[in-house]
């Protein structure tokens, strides 16, 4: 059997989840998980659909067959094989606590991705990345290079066949013109949950308003300077006994698990841009199991 993912968004009306169900079946697919969301306040519709074909009935095959039903619901769609890993860029600078968790969920599984690459502005982690048999990029960045170093890393993309960056702890500002061509396919962890305490130094505002509560937030990266619309988010508690270090030890297991959950939505395709918010659809059974439970 072939299982693949299909993601609808479209104007909210009567007969959509019918429709779906109809010409799946129809076309010898069995549903084995639904979620959807109907917007009420911009009138849009999303929904997401794992089904596996249990009649021979090839992805190609199911796709042309649905433009019909697409056409008369106005819907935008994409048709994704689950078997298929997508093709991954990390970015890091040199706090290396995300980049290593990614690494290690890759490594046992629990992150189904390619990961064709990793770039860096520093040779911090080159030894790590080569010791996983990764690709190392090292892209310096500086105020007279910054163009000449987006127009590398562009060529990675291209070459490696990229779908997704995820900047896991990249201290670099991506020009405007590289975050509008790559929309929705960069991923930033914020060390910070947002939209307060914005910047470089989040923790020590928060240290110094005396928070009971710090965070971070993984977000889509938008030409607008964190301020993409947000994935996940989470929180760990504090005291008044702790110190600007403290916060810092404590938010980089937060940072991690958060942009691990967000990368893990995406690659899965639960994640909706809905204008400046998201959409993010709960987990399908098995989707955490990993190759390595240990």
């Amino acid at each position: 059997m072939s299982k693949f993912i299909l993601n609808v968004t479209c104007p909210t009306r009567r007969g959509i989840v019918a429709a779906i169900a109809t010409h799946l079946a129809d076309n010898g697919c069995n549903i084995i998980d639904s979620a959807q969301f109907d917007d009420v306040d911009t009138g849009r519709f999303f929904m997401r659909v794992t089904a596996v074909s249990e009649t021979g009935s090839t992805l190609a095959d199911i796709r042309a067959g649905f433009e019909d039903v697409a056409a008369k619901l106005e819907m935008d769609y994409d048709f994704h094989d689950a078997g298929e890993n997508m093709k991954v860029i990390l970015m890091v600078s040199r706090f290396g606590h995300c980049l290593n968790d990614l690494l290690y969920r890759w490594r046992i599984g629990a992150l189904p991705i390619d990961i064709v690459g990793v770039v860096s502005n520093h040779l911090d982690y080159q030894k790590v990345v080569v010791n996983h048999d990764i690709p190392f990029f090292h892209v310096p960045v500086t105020k007279a290079n910054k163009a000449e170093a987006e127009a590398r890393l562009r060529d990675i993309v291209r070459d490696s066949g990229a779908e997704l960056i995820i900047l896991a702890r990249y201290m670099q500002v991506l020009s405007d013109t590289l975050c509008k061509e790559m929309s929705g396919k960069i991923i930033n962890i914020h060390h910070s949950f947002l939209p307060s305490f914005k910047g470089a130094n989040p923790y020590k505002q928060a240290h110094q308003r005396g928070v009971k509560l710090i965070g971070a937030t993984a977000h889509y990266v938008t030409a607008d300077l964190d301020e993409g619309p947000i994935i996940e988010q989470d929180i760990v508690r504090i005291t008044h006994a702790q110190s600007p270090e403290d916060y810092v030890a404590l938010g980089r297991d937060v940072e991690s698990q958060v942009l691990a959950r967000a990368v893990h939505a995406h690659i899965h395709r639960r994640v909706f841009k809905n204008g400046n918010r998201t959409i993010v659809f709960p987990a399908s059974p098995g989707s955490y199991a990993s190759e390595r439970m240990g």
